[in-house]
């Protein structure tokens, strides 16, 4: 059973992995022992977080803005440089935007599509060749994006951009999911719901709003980092080599409501 769930040794990158869900899944796969690398915007952030995490196995920094097709490009290759073969990409890197319905703004929907979408698309194929180089049929190389559950059902919050790129993420894992399976790359989906992050700081951080989402729960609490990091594991590890295509809600059941 140990080694169902192993990731040990696997090279693994994490987009968005200097906070958040992605820091959460960089910190599950350190700890797991695969050698990680975390990319974010901010470089200092990036080069502190990375060597926080070196002090509880591998980790390494490679930051890069996303948000353009020569960012993206730019960190797969500065990835092959460093390795030529990665076992798994997690695709977290992303934004968010709220506001009213007829304030909202069309840039809004341009920033989102770029970062939410674009980016995924961008990296996963510009990874390919070292992705490909790591890929075994029985033990496939891993793509798991990360998407929400705002894109799974309405929205409690007017995060129109939001939640139509993270459905759109989720289409998209899927048509890659199917052109690449006969190369045995697997391409799935995680659905987070509330977990604590800077996109939820707003709400988590006021204790009635806090109160208010876990009442929305049906597990009646805010998702915690190995919940995160546990689902990431399995589908990274040989637990997971069966599965692709999929979209998995991690929210303590909010979408069983529809």
């Amino acid at each position: 059973m140990t080694d169902l769930f192993s990731v040990d040794g696997k090279t693994v990158l994490v987009t968005g992995g200097s906070r958040g869900i992605g820091l959460m899944i960089a910190r599950g796969f350190v700890r797991a022992g695969a050698r990680v690398i975390i990319s974010s915007r901010k470089a200092d952030v990036c080069e502190s977080v990375a060597k926080e995490l070196s002090a509880e196995g591998h980790c390494e920094a490679i930051p890069a803005d996303l948000s353009s097709d020569a960012g993206a490009l730019a960190l797969a290759e500065a990835v092959r440089q460093r390795h030529d073969r990665l076992h798994v990409l997690v695709n977290n890197a992303g934004a968010t935007w709220g506001a009213p319905l007829e304030e909202y703004p069309e840039g809004a929907f341009d920033k989102l599509w770029a970062v939410n979408v674009k980016a995924v698309f961008r990296l996963t194929t510009a990874l390919l060749p070292a992705l490909r180089a790591a890929a075994d049929a029985d033990d496939p190389a891993r793509v798991i994006n990360i998407g929400s559950i705002d894109g799974l059902r309405v929205p409690w919050m007017e995060v129109y951009a939001y939640s139509a790129t993270k459905a759109a993420v989720h289409m998209l894992t899927r048509g890659l999911a199917h052109q690449l399976a006969g190369e045995a790359i697997t391409v799935n989906a995680i659905a987070p719901g509330p977990f604590e992050s800077k996109m939820m700081a707003f709400a988590l951080d006021d204790p009635e709003s806090r109160a208010a989402i876990e009442q929305q729960v049906p597990l009646g609490r805010i998702g915690r980092p190995e919940d995160m990091a546990g689902t990431a594991i399995y589908l990274a590890s040989r637990a997971g080599a069966y599965l692709t295509g999929a979209v998995i809600p991690v929210d303590g059941g909010i979408t069983t409501r529809g």
